[in-house]
């Protein structure tokens, strides 16, 4: 049944963005589960050498938050606003280590010159957004910051 109320933009936009949520949670799972079977060396070869913790240890640890973030976007839709800002932070956490991998030219993944790297680095904004905008945090945050505007100029 259609609402008159919801355009049929809007419908495929929930549609699209409930897909993508699926496929970041997919992706995050399956990086996750990289981490601790057979991707493990090249996530090693991606930690800082500043970073002043045991490098497997980050592997193993990252590896299961991305199991954990994965299976949150995929199985807590009550909850998927604040999980997509927590997937988001930990986009912008891990970004270091793809600094890192072009700072200091290590090969990973098939990284093997700048211009890759460089590449990739443009990539992991592009996953915040999408981690934001597939579990509506963005929308949800510019509906509060809206109405929180919208409250302030009547009490004024």
């Amino acid at each position: 049944m259609t609402h008159p109320e919801t355009p049929t933009a809007a419908r495929r936009t929930s549609l699209a963005a409930t897909i993508a949520q699926v496929v970041l949670g997919l992706f995050l799972l399956t990086a996750g589960i990289g981490h601790l079977t057979v991707a493990r060396d090249a996530f090693r070869a991606q930690v800082p050498t500043w970073l002043p913790i045991d490098v497997d240890f980050v592997v193993v640890a990252s590896g299961i938050v991305e199991i954990v973030l994965g299976l949150s976007l995929l199985l807590l839709w009550r909850w998927r606003v604040p999980v997509g800002w927590i997937v988001a932070a930990f986009f912008v956490a891990i970004f270091p280590g793809n600094i890192s991998q072009f700072t200091t030219g290590t090969d990973s993944f098939g990284l093997n010159d700048d211009l890759s790297r460089g590449i990739r680095l443009l990539f992991q904004p592009l996953l915040v957004i999408w981690a934001l905008w597939s579990t509506g945090a963005w929308r949800a945050w510019r509906s509060r910051r809206g109405a929180a505007k919208q409250k302030n100029s009547v009490s004024a």
